[in-house]
């Protein structure tokens, strides 16, 4: 089969031509932005790619087109596409006729931390023998790659609430049918589609509905969201994760992030001691652990797995030194991922000077949703730095009462300045955006070496 994706250059797409690539089909794509790391990695498995979204794209005549979330209603090609009356289907519906089907389905969804909670889940799996599928919303660095198809029955896949496409509006994960379903957590977010908490908590809702009754719901019980999702009903066993205090049944962890027992109740069922730091790793290992040990691996196994996780790439990734400077980055955005990930670096800083430098990118965070919230993110960094060109709300004003302690600058180059000037041996600098922040890493890393 030849499918021409429009779209392909996004995280998820450009995974799922990864794996039709694999599957031995031919395929093609094009979107608006073709550029690397994407670019390259997608002509290194053989995938054309062109530049635009122009009608002239007919002339391949694919058997399928598969549409991106990104393509709306005027899209040139798009247009064309429905003019001539052809064949096309959502990225998660083709994955889940082409891939997904007769395969045991683990998903991880939740506001926050699917990209980790898969990658840890998909090593998990592997460790053990099992050979999963997988298809990640990053790039773990226990396996290099974001997707690929596997050897074994078992797929993890990473489950987001966004949209599907201009023509079905429902969560991609409605899609997936998973035989084992990890709720990690559910907070406000994608404002841009959802006009409140409610209406995500019924998209989660129609996940659960979609779970079989030999199926399992991994859900963290110190989420009142969830709780109330499971209110709505449930069909399939549920194991709860993360309580503070014993729970007959319900795992948990007691210790420090980096190194903790795993308990079912009383009972000591495994210890975790790895390289990642916070509660929300921490929470994330359990809900890993709980949803492995459904299709058949021990906790003791998942817990020495998780020794060696590698975690995945901007996840508090060095991207170097310079001046006695460190330059960190991470694909935080959300108020509580800001906040989480300057957490995670203070545990592992202690009393150094952090500097956080972010930029509000997502579609919520452009709408200024949560713009209230930054202070309460930030308030563990010793300073903060804004890049706020192109947002219809006033930065300087959401982070006045930071005082002194934050900078909002319109364009990178003047942020890069600030953040220099500011900068002083020992420091750690914090970027954070889920884009590529114009380059901002190399650019301080380059203007710090300078000042040195």
């Amino acid at each position: 089969m030849h499918i021409h994706i429009l779209g392909i250059c996004g995280t998820f797409m450009g995974g799922l031509a990864a794996l039709a690539r694999e599957a031995g089909h031919r395929v093609t794509g094009c979107d608006a932005n073709v550029y690397p790391p994407m670019s390259d990695q997608l002509r290194a498995l053989g995938i054309d790619l062109i530049e635009g979204f122009s009608p002239d794209q007919l002339a391949l005549k694919p058997d399928m087109f598969v549409i991106g979330n990104v393509v709306s209603r005027g899209n040139a090609l798009m247009e064309a596409i429905l003019d001539a009356g052809l064949p096309y289907t959502s990225g998660p519906q083709w994955l889940s006729q082409e891939v997904l089907q007769g395969r045991h389905v683990l998903a991880v969804a939740g506001t926050h931390g699917k990209t980790t909670t898969t990658s840890m889940l998909a090593w998990i799996l592997e460790h053990a023998g099992l050979q999963p599928g997988f298809l990640v919303g990053g790039v773990p660095m226990n396996f290099g790659v974001s997707a690929r198809l596997g050897e074994g029955r078992s797929f993890v896949i990473e489950a987001d609430e966004y949209d599907t496409a201009f023509f079905d509006k429902r969560s991609k994960f409605v899609h997936y049918r998973p035989r084992t379903a990890v709720l990690n957590n559910l907070e406000f977010d994608h404002a841009d589609i959802f006009p409140d908490l409610g209406a995500i908590e019924t998209q989660f809702h129609h996940l659960v509905r979609t779970v079989p009754a030999s199926g399992r719901l991994v859900v963290n019980a110190r989420e009142e969201a969830l709780q109330r999702v499971l209110a709505r009903g449930c069909w399939s066993e549920v194991q709860r994760f993360g309580t503070r205090k014993e729970e007959a049944g319900t795992l948990r962890a007691r210790g420090e992030p980096h190194a903790f027992d795993v308990l079912r109740g009383g009972l000591k069922i495994a210890r975790v001691e790895w390289a990642l730091l916070g509660e929300h790793n921490q929470l994330n290992a359990l809900a890993a652990l709980a949803a492995a040990e459904h299709v058949g691996v021990a906790p003791e196994l998942a817990a020495e797995a998780l020794g060696r996780f590698e975690n995945v790439r901007r996840r508090l990734e060095l991207r170097g030194e310079a001046g006695g400077v460190k330059v960190y980055d991470d694909f935080a955005h959300h108020p509580t991922a800001l906040r989480t990930t300057v957490n995670g670096l203070r545990r592992r800083v202690g009393l150094d000077r952090i500097l956080a430098v972010f930029e509000p990118r997502s579609n919520t965070m452009k709408l200024g949703t949560m713009k209230a919230q930054l202070p309460w993110a930030l308030e563990e960094a010793d300073l903060s730095f804004c890049h706020a060109g192109g947002l219809g709300w006033n930065a300087a004003e959401a982070l006045a009462p930071m005082g002194e302690q934050a900078v909002v600058c319109e364009d990178i180059d003047t942020l890069v300045r600030a953040v220099v000037k500011a900068a002083r041996p020992g420091d750690h600098i914090l970027c954070m955006s889920n884009g590529s922040f114009g380059g901002i890493h190399d650019k301080l890393l380059q203007a710090l070496g300078k000042k040195a």
